[in-house]
């Protein structure tokens, strides 16, 4: 949920001052309560609750990642977003449902059926939803084109047309996927600029092609 001030120490201090003992006591804290505790003062209680509040307007597939449901990792929580539009469509699916879409396997839909079946998971759930958390899909994931059909691409660098988070959802709507590290798999790279040495180190080895911002943009009809 990317919370800043919130790490390892600081939710420890917490627990042990009872004042979280779930995820949807995160969202109850407040600044009388904060201020007093060891190592913080009203600055960082200030900004710790700054940053919850902000977490609210998480997307609902991130969301679904920082759940914490076994074999669900980011990608997987996009793809299961972008069928179960909300989370009540997924708490009341059926394995079957799950495993008819490709990427998900018996081990990946047998763990989200599990996680869902726990009555405290629920319970956490619906806390959360009254905290204002997102739990319904409100991105637009209409396709636009199909000129990235069946392509797994990497985003690396910073670009000048569209934000990378923008470029995410572009390849989506054209028919790709996206991907976040380079691998046999990988179809291309949109390379911007300051492109991380890792990956170009990588792709070069795998002989994966990379493609300009400007490029990708002729590609999907843009330009």
């Amino acid at each position: 949920m990317d919370i800043d001030g919130l790490g390892e120490e600081t939710i420890e201090l917490l627990y042990k001052q009872n004042l979280v003992r779930s995820f949807p006591d995160l969202y109850k804290l407040t600044l009388e309560q904060l201020i007093p505790l060891e190592r913080l003062g009203e600055k960082s209680a200030t900004n710790i609750l700054n940053s919850i509040k902000k977490s609210a307007q998480t997307p609902y597939h991130r969301v679904l990642f920082a759940l914490g449901i076994r074999h669900v990792g980011e990608t997987v929580a996009k793809i299961i977003a972008a069928k179960f539009r909300t989370i009540d469509e997924l708490i009341e699916t059926s394995p079957e449902k799950l495993t008819e879409i490709h990427e998900i396997g018996p081990k990946i839909a047998a763990s989200i059926i599990n996680y869902f079946a726990d009555p405290d998971n629920i319970e956490n759930i619906s806390k959360l939803k009254l905290a204002g958390i997102k739990f319904t899909d409100e991105r637009d994931n209409v396709l636009t084109g199909n000129a990235l059909h069946g392509k797994n691409i990497v985003i690396s660098g910073t670009f000048t047309r569209h934000s990378r988070e923008e470029y995410k959802v572009i390849i989506e709507r054209n028919g790709g996927r996206n991907s976040s590290s380079v691998s046999s798999k990988t179809s291309v790279i949109l390379a911007g600029e300051n492109m991380g040495e890792s990956k170009k180190e990588k792709a070069e080895e795998l002989k994966v092609p990379l493609i300009s911002e400007d490029e990708f943009l002729k590609i999907i009809g843009e330009e």
